[in-house]
């Protein structure tokens, strides 16, 4: 069976590996709002895993539940978001022969979010996001968390990258 054809992504498969700085780099989130550690199997204009490892001592779980810490869906679906927006701008850097083009990626829209597992300190958030459609500037996003073999949470997104 033929990956592209069928519109499946083998997020498996190797690619670009980006690390803190890099992220860093590309996207304008910084602690305590830059929610992912690290994005592999970066394949340009298409798809990419960001990581986000989950610890105790995230600024969230003082208040999201002292008692039975569970990380925000909203913010997993911002890490999702951040690794798209990393892709994008990535994408965007190599296309313009390697200098960052100067604009930023916005969210538009979310769709069709649905959070299924509890993320908790100790778990590994893979972030896996899929390029839907891209015209111009608007660019559609499939996105997945997962933990282990779990899907944690899902949602469809829309960004608009402009300049700052």
């Amino acid at each position: 069976m033929n990956l592209a054809e069928n519109n499946i992504v083998d997020f498996e498969a190797s690619g670009i590996t980006l690390n803190l700085a890099e992220i860093q780099a590309l996207i304008p989130h910084r602690y305590p709002f830059l929610l992912i550690d690290r994005i592999e199997n970066v394949h340009l204009g298409e798809s990419a895993v960001g990581i986000k490892n989950v610890t105790l001592n995230e600024w969230y779980f003082q208040g999201h539940f002292p008692e039975h810490p569970i990380m925000p869906g909203v913010l997993i679906i911002e890490a999702l978001a951040q690794t798209a927006a990393a892709l994008v701008m990535k994408t965007l850097t190599v296309q313009n022969g390697g200098e960052k083009p100067g604009n930023i990626v916005y969210f538009m829209s979310i769709d069709e979010a649905k959070f299924r597992r509890p993320v908790v300190p100790g778990d590994v958030l893979k972030l896996k996001v899929t390029k839907n459609r891209e015209r111009g500037h608007i660019w559609k996003f499939k996105g997945e968390a997962w933990v282990g073999d779990e899907l944690a949470d899902e949602a469809i997104f829309t960004a608009m990258i402009t300049s700052k």
